[in-house]
């Protein structure tokens, strides 16, 4: 978080005022000295961005991908600048195929994705699978994550500034695995790579809660980890519906107080 003065203009208590904002800063992603890509993210759980934003790319398919990932210790940046920059070893298949994406270098900004690269027909080009068959789903366990997601939002509490997504066990409800960022496609990255990086992939079983839209890209990345099902608060986007329905991804949208939309593979959930 960073603290900046501010002033407030009507209300209880106006004035000047000490305001804590969402931090948003650079992330270059290196693979060996090839730089790949750069987002505009909250800092924190900066590796598992790299794996998950290397996951979805189609670089890495598994934990046994990543040999080390570290921060940057170039002598010509300045210290501060180093945990900005993440590099990360991988074995030989993934190293190959990270050779020829280096050579489209993405600029991201936290507010997108890679947006409109893919088509529902790339995905199936690129071997990604039906979502597996986990039927018996509670309706009513999806509709209460968001809440779960909103109450484990600890830096939002003190920002208001931030998006987050969450891996949710369908049977239990637990979440797994919980991030926070500027940029929901990095709140999305981060917990794939986690995923990853835990040996949780295919993520059978497993959903995808978001704070916010679920979009054609957000559901590209849930398909990819094998996940069952992906909950949003509010409403998913037209293509975002076209890609769950193709490959069997359970899709909930505006999930509140137990209630939920399905858009997608409704016939997992139970009555």
């Amino acid at each position: 978080m960073t603290r900046v003065n501010a002033v407030r203009f009507g209300g209880d208590t106006p004035g000047p005022r000490e305001e804590q904002l969402a931090t948003e800063e650079p992330l270059e992603i290196r693979v060996g000295d090839r730089r790949l890509a750069v987002t505009m993210r909250t800092p924190g759980a900066d590796f598992d961005l790299a794996v998950g934003w290397l996951f979805a790319e189609g670089v890495v398919r598994g934990g046994a991908d990543v040999r080390s990932i570290r921060y940057c210790t170039d002598v010509d940046l300045d210290p501060l600048e180093r945990y900005n920059v993440v590099t990360v070893d991988l074995a030989a298949p993934a190293s190959a195929v990270a050779a020829e994406l280096a050579a489209r270098s993405y600029v991201m900004s936290s507010a997108c994705g890679v947006c409109g690269r893919d088509t529902v027909a790339d995905l199936r080009g690129r071997g990604y699978l039906p979502a597996p068959a986990v039927p018996g789903l509670d309706p009513a366990l999806l509709g209460a994550l968001p809440e779960r997601l909103r109450r484990s939002q600890k830096v939002f509490d003190r920002t208001g500034g931030l998006h987050a997504a969450a891996l949710a066990d369908l049977t239990t409800g637990e979440l797994l695995v919980v991030r926070e960022d500027v940029g929901r496609h990095n709140a999305v990255d981060k917990v794939v790579g986690r995923a990853v990086l835990d040996g949780l992939v295919p993520a059978a079983g497993l959903g995808l809660v978001v704070s916010g839209r679920t979009s054609f890209e957000l559901c590209q990345k849930a398909v990819a980890a094998g996940m069952t099902a992906l909950v949003g608060v509010s409403a998913p986007s037209s293509l975002a519906v076209s890609l769950a329905r193709e490959f069997g991804l359970t899709l909930a949208g505006f999930a509140r107080e137990g209630r939920l939309t399905v858009y997608a593979a409704a016939e997992r959930l139970g009555r």
